[in-house]
């Protein structure tokens, strides 16, 4: 096993994407720019990301693409952020298995045949399906969801946990809930409407939501995801009794409950409820998760509740928007 070694040299895939970009910056931030090549299917969305580090288009489904560049910086450690999220993948079911299941594959495979130190391979509460127990979904439970996105997820835990069994390759992952996050735009999830809202409610004063007021996700705060993720890498192996699965919490509310929270800030907001083709989506997954294995394997807590989340993404948001005007 490969644990013992020190990451170097990082490739971050999907880096463009919300999560991928402010994971992007934090691991610069800690390993120095020049080792952390973000890698994406399209021009970095601003300066930051472009200016901080080395950038190259990749197509995770082209195994040859992805092996160039592993080659090119002598990569040791691989955050696979590169997905087709729930909502954008029952659009394009096709092209969420090639993108989730094809490239995560080429991943693995070149994880494993240049001997590298750590794969991280997120995974999401789309794992869970109507016969999941709602609140809380256990660590250990009945996996059957009902998107392509959920099933691509299901599929990769197994993988990683497989690579990890027969060939030694150190694959971490978590189940992320919704990420709530000031700085990138969500990218086709069923959890959307929790950034989308704060947009709507700082500039027009108002939202249609696409989930039923009552719809309770569990949800969490970007920077309680970067830092989770960098707290797995970090874990010790040898304390590890999961590997690719973890349940994360960090906040679980209704979107009216959020929509109440904005209004102490904004008394003039309205929101109305439209649900959509999402709310079916939502319907199948858990209201909360158990994290205990997180917390006792790695330490996880989050820092974030609904008060301190809400106060903190409209002060950012705000500064964000005035800045752009």
């Amino acid at each position: 096993m490969s644990t013992h070694r020190e990451m170097k040299r990082i490739l971050v895939t999907g880096a463009c994407g919300q999560i991928g970009s402010e994971l992007t910056l934090a691991l610069r931030e800690k390993y120095g720019g020049e080792n952390v090549v973000a890698a994406g299917h399209r021009t970095p969305p601003g300066p930051a990301l472009r200016d901080s580090g080395p950038f190259e288009f990749v197509d995770v489904t082209k195994r040859d693409e992805l092996e160039a560049v592993v080659r090119r910086y002598n990569i040791d450690t691989v955050y696979h952020m590169a997905a087709v999220l729930s909502a954008a993948g029952e659009k394009n079911p096709h092209l969420a298995w090639d993108v989730n299941i094809n490239g995560l594959y080429n991943v693995l495979e070149v994880a494993r045949e240049h001997n590298m130190v750590r794969v991280f391979v997120p995974s999401s509460i789309a794992v869970f399906g109507p016969e999941t127990p709602r609140d809380p979904a256990p660590q250990e439970t009945v996996l059957r969801p009902t998107t392509m996105y959920g099933l691509t997820k299901v599929t990769g835990e197994l993988l990683g946990n497989y690579y990890v069994r027969r060939f030694g390759l150190d694959v971490r992952g978590i189940r992320y809930p919704g990420i709530i996050s000031s700085e990138t735009l969500p990218g086709g999830g069923t959890t959307d409407y929790a950034v989308e809202i704060f947009y709507e409610a700082i500039q027009h004063k108002r939202y249609t939501c696409f989930v039923r007021e009552d719809t309770v996700l569990p949800m969490m705060y970007m920077p309680d995801c970067i830092r989770a993720t960098l707290m797995l890498m970090e874990a010790d192996f040898a304390r590890l009794k999961h590997h690719t699965d973890f349940n994360l919490a960090g906040l679980s509310f209704s979107a009216g409950e959020l929509a109440a929270e904005i209004k102490k800030h904004i008394p003039e907001f309205v929101c109305e409820y439209q649900p959509d083709f999402r709310q079916q989506i939502a319907d199948s997954w858990p209201r909360t998760v158990d994290d205990s294995a997180a917390r006792e394997e790695w330490g996880w807590s989050p820092q974030y509740d609904l008060p301190t989340m809400v106060a903190d993404m409209l002060e950012k948001l705000r500064r964000k928007l005035v800045a752009q005007d």
